[in-house]
């Protein structure tokens, strides 16, 4: 009696020990060469989106800084005249609020309609910069999801062909491939799709905020003309 439970200990040992074995790894070298290739896909889209990312929060976090006596300063150079040194305040902060505010004053001496217009065109032009390749984030979103369950598919097919070729005889260790090629693609293209969902959402955030202070810049800036003088 005792040597069978020592026997079924040792067996238990041994699942618990192959068990601590398994890594992420593993997991995606089992998967066979059709999950291989999509798990590469998916890592080389995760960091193409955690790049734009980055780069595009570093630029929108620049873009949000604003010196909050800036519209006092140019409120003091347009009321005074000095329209040249409120251009170069403009130039030197490298914002876009500051270059709506440049544009703005560019124009001033020109029907109030035009520099309003001169302002929406160039605010355009500002919001597109800002949401430069922010697109590419929303497309992997979607797109990573598809692609892992492509990989899920592929698995499936691999799988039903080793049981159709097995002549009845169904072995677990047979399927792994594509087993493993169903499971470790499908969680692989959600991981990305979450990620790359979650930081496009964040930026779309951002770019509203730095979208809502240029707004209110301008008109503070386009009733600053409509003061009596």
């Amino acid at each position: 009696m005792n040597s069978f439970f020592q026997t079924n200990k040792e067996l238990l040992e041994e699942v618990v020990s192959e068990e601590k074995t398994l890594s992420i790894y593993n997991l995606i070298m089992d998967g066979g060469t059709g999950g291989q290739i999509i798990i590469g896909l998916l890592f080389v889209l995760l960091g193409v989106g955690l790049y734009i990312y980055f780069e595009r929060y570093f630029a929108i976090k620049s873009a949000s800084k604003i010196d909050e006596n800036f519209m006092n300063q140019i409120k003091d150079f347009v009321s005074n005249g000095k329209l040249e040194a409120a251009d170069a305040l403009c130039k030197s902060k490298n914002t876009p609020t500051a270059r709506l505010i440049g544009k703005g004053i560019s124009r001033i001496g020109k029907p109030l309609d035009d520099i309003n217009t001169a302002i929406e065109t160039a605010g355009k032009l500002e919001v597109y910069q800002l949401e430069k390749n922010v697109s590419v984030l929303a497309t992997i979103a979607g797109a990573a999801p598809m692609i892992g369950f492509l990989g899920t598919v592929i698995g499936m097919i691999i799988a039903i062909h080793e049981i159709a070729n097995a002549g009845g005889q169904i072995d677990i260790k047979m399927l792994s491939d594509g087993l493993y090629t169903a499971m470790t693609t499908t969680v692989a293209g959600l991981i990305v799709g979450i990620i790359a969902y979650v930081t496009y959402n964040h930026l779309v955030v951002r770019t509203d905020k730095v979208v809502y202070q240029m707004e209110a810049k301008s008109v503070e800036f386009l009733d600053l003309l409509n003061e009596p003088v």
